[in-house]
């Protein structure tokens, strides 16, 4: 028989009937939202409905630079292969309007520009001009003014068009996101507890031998937030601190690093506990920040671990030891973590009950105790049953040997 559930509404109900009833906490099934910042470092943002595109032609370099290669090298094509006919065009028309292109009324001496006889013609002498080959073919002479004048007009273009393509094609090969490329993260973050605080880490780590001059770590917590006016804030950022924050927060990057942010007051995740991190939409954004030794270039390199990347009790593995006087590290275990013991209660609940800390290490010890004991009695079990499989097999192994002794007078039998 099902129980009869009651149909008294809870502001007619008796106050000590209704307080005596424990309220279980109540967590929400957590939405997939999209990434702000993917593992690989780019953005995840469309920008639509864009209406003043203008603005991008007025920054002419920056929006060839960002332009992908194949649009690159096509309007780098096209750039010159456009440039030797607009000018081909004019060397024509200064022909045509001299007279040259009547072979037989004029001598080469009287020409414009010599052996410029039709617009092919013309075509190869605006190559030679503005690459500079000089066939030696065709020249140009004294006779008119106005090719001087084309002549200068077509060198200053040159200088242009190859100062502007060529600097565009050395800025997209030498572009900063190139040197982050070996500026690693640990896939996985934690949160463990470090010097009896609550702390959120990661691991970073730089693959080349030349380092990143000045590097900056900075952490930021995206998550959307509403305000007590009702204001909806889709992406609201909010820094925070490293261990050893400084006024730059720069680190010395020679080996593989553990960032680590103690979980205070001031940080948003201070009332996140085990299960409210797992049902959180929060995405905690990692930037690294320096400058490429070899080249003088500001590089950066960003990453971002949401819920289901951050592991609540664990703790990166040491993978830096020395060896023959050298200090060696091995990027095999670089995002490996342990077990450790760590309380499943938020930062605000460990500051207000810091015996829940104490009940928890206590607890890691006693198992880490039961276990070393089952792993002693195994051993010596195992042993003991070694010990007795052998005297079983010597028991087996001795056996009585007989030796028979003849003598002349009687015969005897002797046993050993």
């Amino acid at each position: 028989m099902l129980p009869r559930k009651s149909i008294i509404p809870e502001e007619f109900a008796l106050p000590g009937l209704v307080s005596r009833m424990p309220r279980k906490p109540v967590f929400r099934d957590r939405v997939n939202k999209a990434r702000f910042i993917a593992k690989s470092g780019s953005c995840n943002i469309a920008h639509k409905n864009i209406r003043e595109q203008g603005r991008f032609l007025q920054d002419v370099f920056t929006t060839l630079v960002d332009l992908k290669w194949r649009f690159t090298l096509v309007i780098f094509t096209m750039t010159f292969l456009c440039s030797w006919l607009f000018f081909a065009m004019g060397w024509w028309l200064v022909a045509f309007a001299h007279g040259d292109l009547d072979v037989a009324g004029k001598t080469s001496i009287d020409q414009c520009v010599k052996d410029v006889n039709s617009f092919t013609s013309a075509f190869l002498f605006s190559i030679e001009v503005q690459v500079t080959i000089g066939f030696g073919g065709r020249m140009i002479t004294e006779e008119c003014p106005t090719a001087i004048t084309v002549l200068i007009l077509q060198n200053i273009a040159s200088l242009i068009i190859n100062a502007v393509m060529l600097g565009c094609i050395f800025m997209k090969t030498a572009q900063s996101h190139r040197r982050a490329e070996t500026l690693i993260f640990s896939r996985q973050a934690v949160i463990a507890v470090r010097n009896g605080r609550l702390c959120f880490m990661l691991r970073v780590g730089d693959l080349r031998k030349s380092m990143i001059i000045e590097a900056t770590v900075r952490l930021q917590v995206v998550r959307k937030t509403t305000t007590p006016e009702g204001e909806v804030i889709p992406i609201h950022q909010i820094d925070i601190q490293t261990e050893s924050a400084t006024s730059s927060n720069s680190i010395f990057l020679l080996a593989p690093l553990i960032i680590c942010h103690v979980i205070d007051k001031d940080s948003p995740l201070y009332d996140l506990s085990a299960m409210e991190l797992q049902c959180s939409d929060l995405e905690v954004i990692v930037i690294l920040e320096g400058v490429v030794e070899t080249t003088g270039i500001t590089t950066q390199a960003r990453t971002s671990y949401v819920a289901e990347e951050i592991q609540w009790g664990h703790r990166f593995v040491p993978i830096v030891t020395e060896e023959e006087g050298v200090y060696s590290v091995d990027y095999s275990k670089f995002g490996n973590t342990v077990r450790v013991a760590t309380p499943s209660c938020s930062a605000r609940e460990l500051d207000e009950k810091p015996s829940i800390l104490i009940q928890t290490l206590q607890k890691s010890e006693l198992s880490q105790q039961n276990s070393l004991r089952k792993r002693s009695s195994t051993r010596r079990n195992n042993s003991m049953r070694k010990g007795v499989s052998l005297r079983r097999n010597n028991s087996t192994l001795s056996v009585p040997k007989v030796q028979f002794l003849t003598s002349a007078a009687s015969p005897s039998l002797t046993v050993t």
